[in-house]
């Protein structure tokens, strides 16, 4: 029976925490995407990922930018990832989270402290009157005192108190992480798209040169004309109008495209002076996106995690604030030798010692523990509303993003018909010019029209790449589940 009294004492010990029981919150997902072809919502998108369901997809590295195929592109993701300030602060925070994890579980354990002092000090003297009334001086004693102890402490976590606290900091140090690897997925997807944005003011710098070539052409051709007498003045007004505004789109498409290699360098970590790129005018071809996601794609989305994770944290707080309506139970012991002389004290006669529990409660706080658990439910409830938030931004990209780079895959191959149907009015219309059967206004007229379906099919272009990047972010960069998330590693410390 003596054996079971430390059993039964634990068991009521661990009965009396007043840590509330936490259940993770599930993702509450529809059975497909609504923006999902009608192949894939035939099949149901939101397959779960052990059961095996659903066709196969195309694997994913970490290094999803390498999808695009584009070597300048991968160059600079890794000068980010080493870089980016964005990230640098993310990984200052993680540290700090990690050290309040560490300090936490320190409080656990017992302190230990040593002590040693000497003093030499004079009691007594001054003067006093004797019985004739006269001042006398009274002589002093001097004397020493020499001590050396130990001291220890521990405050038994009677409460969870301590282990609360313990598991708040893992739950944000999980968190941290979560965020360090949201920050850089976050910048991963920025300098992507700055990256395809520059690319794509470099397209459109190249066919305003290319339209200014031949609008020059044509300024010279009506300009001939008007000196031989079959053109008219407005004819050349028209010629130079047209030439002059494309030089002026050609100067705010330079000023775009200077604008996005600073943004990169910035978000390189380097000064804008440090860093160039040299103007090629390509822009990728976007990955394919497949028709058949799985269900747990959102599940390793950081944003996410970091916000159920500190749904934890906050779970874990409301305990440690309820602990505080319960007495702290504390053992301390000292020991040491104390003495008036150096070189006898460590002997017995000099030793002394002392041990004992210390127990501390409040009694009466005006309800400020009373205000301090409603705070850490109130925070609690705060952090729920911002786990569901981000489940619902992140379906709603999703959604968006899915829907996008669909219909901008056919937007781009229609506009590039229309741009083809342009030029080849262009052409018509530059040959009946030429002929004199029409006037400068119908050859002003498509080639207006070819600059603007040149510009749209740039556009398209760039949103389409922006689309397909955005929903890789939103999938954390990975079309496929992975078997565990980044940045649990903490939960086994």
């Amino acid at each position: 029976m003596p054996r079971l009294l430390p059993l039964a004492a634990a068991a009521l010990l661990a009965a009396c925490s007043t840590q509330p029981a936490y259940q993770p919150p599930r993702l509450d997902v529809p059975a497909q995407f609504k923006e999902a072809t009608p192949q894939a919502q035939q099949a149901g998108i939101w397959q779960p990922a052990a059961n095996g369901a659903g066709p196969s997809v195309p694997a994913v590295s970490e290094r999803w930018w390498t999808l695009y195929g584009d070597e300048t592109l991968n160059r600079l993701q890794d000068e980010a990832m080493a870089g980016n300030p964005g990230v640098e602060q993310a990984v200052a925070r993680l540290r700090a989270a990690q050290a309040a994890l560490a300090s936490s579980r320190a409080a656990q354990l017992p302190t230990l402290g040593t002590t040693g002092s000497g003093t030499r000090a004079l009691t007594g003297g001054g003067t006093y009157s004797n019985t004739n009334g006269e001042n006398v001086a009274r002589s002093g004693s001097i004397n020493n005192n020499f001590s050396l102890g130990l001291s220890a402490s521990w405050e038994m976590d009677l409460w969870g108190k301590l282990s609360g606290a313990v598991d708040a900091n893992r739950a944000t140090a999980q968190a941290s992480s979560d965020d360090l690897a949201a920050a850089r997925l976050s910048a991963q997807a920025s300098v992507a798209q700055t990256y395809f944005s520059l690319r794509a003011a470099e397209a459109q710098m190249q066919f305003l040169q290319d339209s200014l070539q031949a609008y020059e052409q044509s300024l010279q051709l009506t300009q001939n004309r008007y000196r031989a007498g079959v053109a008219s003045s407005a004819d050349v007004a028209q010629a130079q109008s047209q030439y002059k505004s494309t030089q002026a789109s050609l100067i705010d498409a330079q000023t775009t495209r200077a604008q996005y290699e600073h943004a990169l360098a910035a978000l390189l970590g380097k000064a804008p002076a440090a860093f160039s790129l040299p103007v090629t005018g390509l822009l990728p071809a976007p990955p394919v996106v497949p028709e058949m996601l799985a269900s747990t794609l959102l599940e390793q989305r950081p944003d996410i995690a970091a916000a159920e994770r500190r749904m934890a944290a906050a779970n874990a707080q409301v305990g440690v604030a309820r602990a505080a309506y319960f007495p702290s139970l504390t053992l301390s012991a000292s020991a040491g030798y104390r003495n008036s002389m150096l070189s006898n004290l460590l002997s017995a006669p000099n030793l002394f010692w002392s041990l004992g529990p210390s127990l501390a409660m409040t009694l009466f706080d005006g309800g400020a523990r009373s205000a301090a658990v409603e705070s850490a439910r109130a925070s609690l409830d705060l952090a729920g509303a911002t786990y569901k938030q981000t489940v619902i931004t992140a379906l709603q990209e999703v959604e968006d993003n899915l829907v996008a780079a669909g219909n901008l895959a056919q937007e781009q191959q229609v506009q590039a018909e229309a741009l083809a149907a342009a030029r080849q009015s262009l052409t018509v219309a530059n040959n009946q010019y030429k002929a004199g059967t029409v006037a400068y206004l119908n050859v002003l007229s498509a080639q207006t029209t070819v600059l603007s379906a040149q510009n749209t099919l740039i556009s398209v272009q760039n949103r389409r790449l922006t689309a397909v990047n955005t929903l890789l972010k939103n999938v954390a960069g990975r079309w496929q589940p992975l078997e565990a998330r980044p940045g649990r590693e903490l939960a086994a410390q």
